[in-house]
């Protein structure tokens, strides 16, 4: 009778450790640095929340037939305007977005700089929303360098 054994054996056993071990090593660094583009993708998001945001105030104050510069009240909290826009203060685009405080911030005024808090570099990671003036609408610059994101 012939006896039949069954299993892996230990050399099996430890190539394919081998073998899981390179493929670690090599995908690793790859999924290693997602934050960062999580954090620009995020960045991202909110940016087109400013545009519709803008956007949207501008329609609701045109629709309204209020003067360029009475506010606008979007879900309950007042919008200050300038030249049938959000202004780029406190009060303004920031009321109509509201955005997470925990996630981004959003400092000065005229312009108005939006970016994540936890940044690498929060000076690169970072775009901003600029008041209209009477021949132009507001502007939203490009987030400056996603790679400091």
């Amino acid at each position: 009778m012939k006896k039949q054994t069954r299993g892996f054996t230990l050399i099996e056993l430890i190539v394919v450790i081998l073998i899981l071990g390179i493929l670690a090593a090599v995908a690793a660094p790859r999924f290693a640095n997602l934050t960062g583009s999580a954090r620009a993708a995020a960045l991202n998001g909110l940016r087109a929340a400013v545009m519709s945001a803008s956007t949207l105030a501008n329609a609701l104050q045109v629709a309204s037939g209020a003067a360029s510069n009475a506010s606008v009240t979007i879900e309950g909290l007042a919008v200050t305007m300038t030249n049938a826009y959000p202004q780029a203060t406190a009060g303004g685009i920031d009321n109509a977005v509201r955005f997470d405080a925990t996630t981004f911030t959003a400092s000065g005024a005229s312009p108005m700089t939006f970016y994540v808090t936890n940044a690498t570099n929060t000076a690169q990671c970072a775009f901003t929303y600029a008041v209209a003036t009477t021949t132009q609408p507001a502007t939203i610059s490009a987030i400056v360098n996603v790679n400091g994101c």
